[in-house]
This record gives structure tokens, C-alpha cells and sequence, in this order.
């Protein structure tokens, strides 16, 4: 009896799939580089808050210098939160030791302005407060000195001077009152005159006597 084999296809052995190999063991590296430069940009501006830390500990020590920068933060902190709720595409927080640090955002109109730079003080004054809040409660030195400096530092920042917040402020309520914003001008004063009321008296407040020969 003949069989028919027209119908049998026998299985061929197929070549190394090279491709496919390559794939597998360069897809993760890939896609790790892939991750790496787009998410570079946010490693280089967190760097800049641990070389402000280094910079700040070379003068004033570890502590106080996390401290200070934390404190900074935060102050930026309010500014890219009001340029967020604006919606004028705040960047993070830049560092540069010594000088501070800022946000880069959209300009906006002067309404818009004078709210994101008066709340980096407020901010900033808040997180003084919540220092201060804890010297109080442990009786820490160091605490008070963080504390003092946050007042200090944020009440500076509202001398109506260039490139100061409070300098952003003045001209925008300046702009809102000359032109046709009289009531929103009004509110940009009062922020401003509250907050650096409210700073000078947290300068009272934490400020501890040092007795030194």
C-alpha cells in the first residue's frame, strides 16, 4: 500500500533570530537611557539644591545649611505653586549658593505678577513660623537661628528694590493703579504691607539675645 506524502510538511529549522536577540538584551538599556534624558533636566535642577547645601555647610555647618536651603525651597516653593495655579509654565526651583535661588515662569500681566512674587514671602514666612513653631516646642537653638534667618531673609526680599520680589510687587501695583486696577492694587498693597509686618514681627518673636565677651 502506497502513502500519500503530497499533504506532509516537515519542519524546516529555522536560523538564529539575531534581531530579536538584540532586542531583548538592548531594549532595557534602551529604554533606561531613554528615561535618563527625559527626566535629565529634573536631576540637573535637584542637583542644585545638594551643591547649595555643600556650599552653605562650608560656612555655617551641615545642619544649618539644610536648614537654610529647605527654607529656600519652600520660599521658591510658593512661587511655583501661584505661577502653576496661573498657569504660566513655572520651571523647578534653580539654586545658585549664595544668591538664593528662583523659578522661571511665563510673565504674566501684572495681576498675575504680583501674586506669584508675594507668595514666595508667604511661603516663605510660613515655613519661618513652622521653624519657629518647633524651636519653641524643644527649646533648640539652632531652631531659633533657622527661624530668625527665614524671617530675615524673606522680609529682605521685600525691599521694593530690581530684582527682589518686593521690587516685582511695586511695579505691578504700580501698573494696576495707573491703569485701571485701583481695587486690585489695593490688595497687592495690603498683602505686601501684611507680610512684612508679619516678618518683622517673627524677627521679634525668634530672635534669642547672644551674650558673648
Amino acid at each position: 500500500m502506497t502513502e500519500d506524502y503530497r499533504g506532509y510538511d516537515p519542519i524546516q529549522p529555522r536560523g538564529t533570530d539575531w534581531r530579536g536577540r538584540l532586542r531583548k538584551l538592548f531594549g532595557p538599556l534602551l529604554a533606561i537611557v531613554i528615561a535618563i534624558a527625559k527626566w535629565s533636566f529634573v536631576l540637573v535642577k535637584f542637583s542644585t539644591i545638594f551643591i547649595a547645601v555643600a556650599a552653605y555647610a562650608l560656612i555655617f555647618g551641615w545642619r544649618f545649611a539644610v536648614g537654610i536651603v529647605l527654607l529656600i525651597l519652600l520660599h521658591e516653593t510658593g512661587h511655583y505653586i501661584e505661577a502653576k495655579r496661573e498657569g504660566l509654565n513655572p520651571r523647578l526651583p534653580v539654586f545658585i549658593p549664595f544668591f538664593g535661588a528662583y523659578v522661571q515662569y511665563t510673565r504674566g500681566n501684572p495681576w498675575q505678577t504680583a501674586r506669584v512674587a508675594i507668595a514666595g514671602p508667604i511661603f516663605g514666612g510660613l515655613a519661618s513660623l513652622g521653624a519657629y513653631g518647633i524651636a519653641e516646642a524643644t527649646n533648640s537653638n539652632l531652631m531659633f537661628a533657622l527661624a530668625y534667618f527665614g524671617f530675615f531673609l524673606n522680609l529682605i526680599n521685600l525691599l521694593p528694590v530690581g530684582f527682589l520680589d518686593g521690587g516685582a510687587v511695586w511695579r505691578s501695583a504700580r501698573w494696576l493703579r495707573l491703569g485701571g486696577g485701583p481695587g486690585k492694587a489695593q490688595i497687592t498693597y495690603f498683602l505686601y504691607f501684611g507680610t512684612a509686618v508679619a516678618l518683622a514681627l517673627g524677627m521679634w518673636a525668634s530672635h534669642v539675645t547672644q551674650h558673648r565677651l
